[in-house]
């Protein structure tokens, strides 16, 4: 009795009701998006969404009663080991869709790889440092280096900067976190920095407007972006050059999020989606924000920043409560890793980001992302609830 009480009184309920609403935002919002496209596949995708959601969550408790620390130590090494072999099959047998190789047989070995390495790393490096002091010096920078760059690589390679994007800042604020030579994390961090704004500065001084295509063709040669990721930093960086083509869609989500005013057209009214305005292949996943944000508002909007909001403090909130070092990591990696997923496809709608495809947690559709996501925070509801042990 003492177990179950325990057990109840350390659950994160804010957590967890914060999952379960936002579920059922991204559920109405899929069967609306799901029936604009048109045919019974498309329009039955929200009952896949709440399928997988059922496993995950029954998954998800059964993680939560089961100490987090045993599960690191049984599954964390071989985990990132298997994700890693999985990165490197779906290059070589996955499934082409869209000019990349991200799907093997029937899921996304990129998903799978950002939970094993946030895992992994929350493991290796949430251990005593005065009995491992080298990993968190020189040789444990250089290592957590090549254990984060393997995936970060693999998946750039697939293409799949959006997954990068969001899987970098985590692993970055968990070596921090954890003290691994913070020297050399803030070098890695001010170099990617300045790449960065190198590239920002090459695009825009190859696209912008009066440039001889002769000169564009030459900077372009030795920027690192293949054609359609240059088409959407030149997008990001110069929105109305193109509305027809290259920032249409960036243009057409503008004018969804805006249509929307304050209390939204209503459930299954948005125009933008029903009239096909938005890309037809992302309105349930890419631009999903899109379509709720039509259809409820700045109101309902609000609302779903809100409970993003929740769902992220109290995720961290774990980190600051928890009693060990792995404890730490684990909630603060998820908190950045969901963080970021909504930063980036929220900010990319309104032109904050470039546009890359990376899903919204719990509204996209996206079985892969969908059920690591609850898997991942139902290892941080273990964190919580066996703090003390």
């Amino acid at each position: 009795m003492t177990g179950v009480r325990a057990f109840l009184s350390r659950f994160m309920w804010v957590q967890f009701a914060a999952m379960v609403l936002l579920l059922a935002a991204g559920s109405l919002a899929l069967a609306s998006a799901g029936e604009a496209r048109g045919g019974a596949v498309m329009a039955g995708k929200w009952k896949d969404a709440l399928a997988t959601a059922a496993f995950a969550f029954a998954a998800y408790f059964a993680i939560a009663s089961v100490d987090y620390r045993k599960l690191l130590r049984l599954f964390a090494l071989p985990g990132y080991i298997f994700s890693v072999v999985l990165l490197v099959l779906v290059l070589v047998a996955g499934s082409e869709q869209f000019g990349g190789k991200r799907w093997l047989w029937f899921f996304q070995p990129a998903e799978v790889a950002k939970l094993c390495l946030v895992a992994f790393i929350a493991w290796f490096w949430g251990g005593d440092r005065e009995k491992d002091r080298w990993r968190f010096g020189f040789a444990g920078f250089a290592f957590a280096v090549a254990v984060a760059g393997i995936p970060c690589v693999l998946i750039l390679v697939e293409p799949d900067l959006g997954s990068v994007m969001a899987l970098a800042p985590a692993c970055l604020a968990m070596l921090l976190c954890a003290g691994v030579w913070r020297k050399g994390l803030l070098a890695l961090l001010a170099a990617a920095a300045v790449s960065a704004a190198a590239v920002l500065g090459a695009v825009h001084e190859a696209y912008r407007p009066g440039t001889p295509p002769e000169k564009t063709a030459a900077i372009m040669r030795y920027v690192p972006l293949r054609r359609h990721q240059a088409m959407r930093v030149k997008t990001f960086l110069f929105p109305e050059s193109d509305p027809l083509g290259a920032g249409y869609n960036l243009r057409q989500s503008k004018m969804a999020l805006g249509s929307g005013g304050a209390r939204g057209k209503g459930w299954r009214r948005g125009e933008s989606v029903r009239r096909r305005l938005l890309p037809p292949m992302g309105v349930m996943n890419d631009f999903i924000f899109c379509v709720w944000a039509e259809e409820t508002g700045f109101a309902g909007s609000a609302v779903l920043i809100a409970l993003y909001a929740l769902l992220c403090a109290s995720t961290a909130r774990a980190a600051i409560v928890a009693r060990d070092g792995s404890g730490r990591l684990l909630a603060l990696g998820m908190a950045t890793l969901v963080f970021a997923h909504v930063y980036v496809n929220t900010g990319m709608t309104v032109g904050l980001v470039p546009i890359t495809g990376l899903p919204l947690p719990f509204m996209s559709l996206g079985r892969t992302f969908l059920a690591t996501t609850v898997l991942g925070l139902g290892l941080v509801q273990s964190v919580s609830i066996h703090r003390e042990e």
